[in-house]
């Protein structure tokens, strides 16, 4: 906190002279605006998840909302075509009616969340259009917690999140119900249960089928396999007229494949029936749930929170950041971090030869250099001279931005 100097000396005289001028505000660095910019074009999915959910929760309301409605008015005409006694007519009217009070019911409490989710849209809307170059750090803080939240949900660990998002006053900005939903359809999997996916299928059938989705098509196929191993080929002969030969035109081949397990049977030792029965494939299905499931609301594969440290590690990358004499302040020279580096391609330049501007000394790892919030680089060895000399205050030579110290922030040479 800073404290107003004390005046020595006549009173009169100090209260006579001139009022300072008031200082212009210092100048927003461009490169704060760009990142802020490149920042929000990365938050696709903020925006699409939620509306996706929005727009599926309309879709089922409406498909309800129709079924009922048709039935309703079914048994009115069939009422009035028929010659019912008294006593019958206002036993079905009776019914009727509780029908349409319970369907008004169903109505409110799809309006309930249809509100809620449009508040969910919204509220993210809100979030992205605040974002300012004043507010950039608080803004990235929000935009940390989020991706933190995104990874536990993905890891599984629902109460974490919850409590993460709750306390950071983030729950409309994070997709907690989206991701408990597919963790029930994922758990189901994991069992060899294949009613809560194909569910889920039923629910998406439009959205699979225009995306040309597999999953439907495989999760009969494993349950046809599953009616096989156990032995129930009367079953699961009845189960292919139902449920597979409308898949015959499209995916003959693959049909027909699997068809021929009913003389292999699941004892065969021919590898190409044996694999149909191994119990990997359950994991094949989970896998391509996860796949959909992400397509379907325009989710990344991957956490958030490693194709972030991805892009970072992609800069770091060189052969000495996987030798022993590795420095410890490198990222990479710890072994989590290696494994997400090891798909990444190694960094263009495999030794840095860095001079600083102001002292013209080579910036290394004795030297580092560090940044300042505009983008500018020098050596830690002269802003630290400077910051001594001018009372903590640092100076950019070339654009004449003035900032702290602690403004400061350390740059690694790959």
């Amino acid at each position: 906190m800073e404290i107003d100097p004390v005046t020595n000396g006549n009173t009169d005289t100090v209260m006579a002279e001139p009022a300072p001028a008031i200082a212009p505000p210092r100048p927003v660095p461009s490169s704060r605006s760009s990142q802020l910019t490149e920042s929000i074009k990365l938050e696709h999915q903020l925006l699409r998840v939620p509306f996706e959910h929005y727009k599926k929760t309309i879709r089922a309301n409406h498909r309800s909302l129709e079924r009922e409605v048709s039935s309703v008015v079914s048994s009115v005409g069939d009422l009035a075509d028929n010659d019912w006694s008294k006593d019958v007519a206002v036993s079905r009217l009776t019914s009727l009616v509780s029908r349409l009070q319970g369907l008004k019911r169903k109505l409110e409490e799809g309006s309930n969340v249809e509100n809620l989710q449009a508040q969910r849209c919204r509220a993210r809307i809100e979030h992205l259009d605040s974002a300012d170059v004043e507010n950039i750090t608080e803004w990235n803080n929000t935009k940390l917690k989020r991706i933190l939240v995104d990874y536990m949900l993905r890891m599984s660990y629902f109460e974490t999140a919850s409590k993460l998002s709750e306390s950071s006053n983030i729950s409309d900005l994070v997709d907690i119900d989206i991701f408990r939903e597919a963790k029930k359809v994922i758990d189901a999997l994991k069992r060899r249960d294949v009613a809560s996916a194909l569910a889920w299928c039923a629910d998406n059938k439009t959205r699979l089928k225009k995306s040309k989705s597999k999953l439907e098509f495989q999760l009969r196929l494993q349950e046809f396999i599953e009616l096989v191993r156990a032995d129930s080929y009367k079953q699961a002969i009845l189960y292919a007229r139902k449920h597979l030969t409308p898949w015959g035109a499209t995916h003959m081949n693959e049909l027909q494949h699997v068809l021929a397990t009913l003389a292999f049977k699941s004892t065969t030792e021919c590898a190409k029936y044996k694999a149909l029965f191994e119990l990997g494939q359950w994991d094949v299905l989970v896998h391509q749930f996860k796949q959909e499931f992400c397509k379907l609301y325009g989710m990344t594969m991957e956490p958030l929170l490693n194709i972030y440290l991805q892009a970072g590690l992609t800069a770091l990358k060189t052969p000495y950041s996987f030798e022993e004499g590795c420095t410890k302040e490198d990222p990479l020279s710890q072994e989590t971090f290696r494994k997400l580096a090891m798909p990444l391609p190694y960094s263009k330049q495999e030794h840095s030869k860095l001079v600083c501007y102001i002292s013209k000394e080579l910036m290394d790892t004795e030297n580092p250099p560090q940044v300042l919030p505009n983008g500018y680089v020098y050596s830690t060895k002269a802003l630290k001279e400077m910051a001594d000399k001018n009372k903590g205050e640092i100076k950019c030579p070339r654009t004449g931005f003035v900032c702290n110290h602690t403004d400061l922030v350390k740059a690694y040479i790959s």
